[in-house]
């Protein structure tokens, strides 16, 4: 069918009593809106679904959302009845809809004989992800588009292992759910018949310690060696970090923080920040108020699901400088190394993993430690999906990120974890005041000692069936028409991850390694409507390393918008 056939079916089959019905019913006759709504299914991959919510098969709705769990659950089935009764967590975030659909899915899979954890409100990601681990179920679900704006929600499939699906599963998944209509009965039961037959389960405070019990155990340093009376501010952008963010820091006995009262609480209209991505320095704005009211040297941010951590710290000149992904990177590869061999706990075969798009400073530091730095795919199933490896080959998984504000901290914890981040983070900087030392000071050493790198993350949003198609001939032009040498620097080297590249799996990224040891990536994302660039450039000074990134980005860029 066409997109202008799924609409029709879908008017048929809707209940004119439905809101998605009266939606649709709105947009009758314009053909633009109809097609963006209904010329795809939202696809079902190693991320789950995302999309805007609203009616549409290119949208997220109870309809999606029932399809994917039903979906789900006959994917489950298939592992017999030890796996359906091992059962499924399901989380949410403050987003509209998000507890709504997490009821859903929790029928849904109750209704269809398999155990459904679930909490009595907004829980982090990283808890999700902990918690299967620790109780051993088969799979999770978080209702969640993470940072995305406010108009989008999504469904964040995990496996048994804590990670998010491998593509293996993502297929299986897949497969299930393309057997499926919409309007088939998905075999929902109320949640309170699945509680009546012991098929769903409310979680709670024991699990919430546990979550913080692990986190808080990483600590490296405490007592008298950190000061605890450092003032700080915290912002959980009104999602799911408020509670657990706020006991981390009073277990760990920090006296002086305070919270961005304003955006404490949930609201999934985000009122006081608009786009809730603690990457964008403007979600600060009121955490910079607040920090200057109350002389605060760290201001810190999770996302509405609270996997994703950043920071602005004070600079010599009392200005708050907003970090980049990187850049705390730095500071918590550095802590985390220093701190374990300042405490003699360093691992004989201590163990880094990165992305392959994030910056290579983070290797130069782990090398000088002894630590080897490895690389992996972008997204924590790839990176946490490395600690099997390293555990069987006889190394110690001490922390692994990417330059997209995520941190994973804890090996028990197989995602980013702005919570565990936070915690390092605010340590660090007890730790280096009870030093005399700012973080700014920490990261400017850091460069004087390993060099001087400057960091560029630029992105093209393209929005619908066109942008899609023009980030595909993008990359078509890459590859037909390869970049030698870009701003008058020959590169030396160009990695096409297309078919993998050594013992990294085959993506859609193309990555350039330049003759002055910088180097820039390119890749789509696979969660948002964007090609995104990645832009590293190194020197003996912090104004020729801005320099030479400046010049590469845009020649690299002005080539790429020639792209029709």
């Amino acid at each position: 069918m066409n997109a202008k056939d799924r609409y029709m079916y879908w008017m048929e089959k809707l209940a004119d009593t439905d809101p998605l019905w009266g939606e649709l019913a709105g947009i009758g006759g314009r053909e633009d809106e109809i097609e963006d709504r209904f010329y795809q299914e939202l696809a079902f991959g190693t991320a789950g679904l995302r999309g805007k919510v609203g009616a549409g098969t290119n949208r997220m709705n109870a309809l999606v959302v029932g399809r994917a769990t039903k979906g789900l659950a006959d994917y489950i089935r298939s592992f017999g009845p030890e796996a359906m009764d091992r059962g499924v967590i399901i989380a949410h975030d403050p987003r509209h809809f998000s507890h709504e659909f997490s009821l859903l899915a929790a029928g849904i899979l109750a209704g269809n004989g398999i155990r459904a954890y679930i909490f009595p409100d907004l829980r982090p990601t990283p808890e999700l992800a902990f918690l299967i681990r620790k109780l051993g179920t088969v799979s999770g679900v978080n209702i969640t588009a993470s940072h995305n704006p406010r108009e989008y929600n999504g469904y964040k499939v995990y496996w048994e292992d804590g990670c998010q699906v491998s593509s293996k599963v993502a297929d299986g998944i897949y497969e299930s759910i393309s057997r499926l209509d919409y309007f088939d009965d998905f075999g929902q039961i109320s949640v309170e018949e699945g509680q009546g037959k012991d098929l769903i389960r409310v979680l709670g405070e024991k699990e919430d310690r546990d979550y913080l019990d692990r986190i808080e155990s990483l600590a490296i340093h405490g007592g008298d060696e950190i000061d605890l009376s450092i003032p700080l501010v915290y912002t959980p952008l009104n999602g799911a970090g408020s509670v657990p963010f706020a006991r981390m820091l009073e277990d760990r006995g920090f006296t002086n923080w305070h919270f961005v009262e304003e955006q404490r609480y949930p609201d999934p209209d985000f009122t006081t920040v608009g786009y809730p991505n603690p990457e964008a320095p403007a979600a600060f704005a009121m955490s910079e108020e607040l920090g200057r009211k109350v002389g605060a040297e760290l201001l810190m941010a999770t996302d509405p699901d609270s996997d994703r951590f950043a920071i602005e710290i004070l600079s010599d000149q009392g200005e708050y400088i907003p970090l980049n992904g990187n850049q705390t990177g730095y500071i918590l590869v550095n802590y985390v190394l220093e701190g374990h061999l300042t405490a003699g706990t360093l691992p004989k075969k201590g163990a880094m993993v990165r992305s392959i798009v994030t910056s290579s400073l983070s290797s130069i530091i782990a090398e000088s430690y002894g630590v080897r730095m490895f690389e992996a795919l972008t997204g924590f199933k790839n990176i946490c999906g490395r600690i099997p490896f390293l555990h069987e080959n006889g190394y110690t998984y001490l922390f692994g990120y990417e330059e997209s504000v995520g941190y994973a901290a804890c090996e028990d914890i197989r995602d980013k974890d702005g919570i565990s981040a936070g915690m390092l983070v605010a340590e660090a900087a007890a730790y280096y005041r009870k030093q005399g030392k700012t973080l700014w000071q920490v990261l400017q050493e850091i460069y004087e000692k390993y060099g001087y790198f400057n960091e560029d993350e630029p992105n093209l949003i393209l929005q619908g069936i066109e942008g899609a198609r023009r980030i595909g001939r993008m990359m078509d032009a890459l590859r037909s028409d390869p970049i030698t040498e870009a701003a008058g620097y020959r590169v030396a080297k160009t990695i096409d991850y297309k078919d993998g590249w050594e013992d990294i799996p085959a993506s859609n990224v193309m990555r350039y390694e330049l003759e002055n040891g910088s180097w820039f990536a390119i890749r789509p994302s696979g969660t948002e409507p964007k090609i995104k660039f990645y832009f590293y450039a190194v020197a003996d000074s912090a104004e020729k390393a801005e320099k030479i990134n400046r010049e590469v980005k845009e020649a690299v860029l002005e080539r790429l918008e020639k792209v029709e």
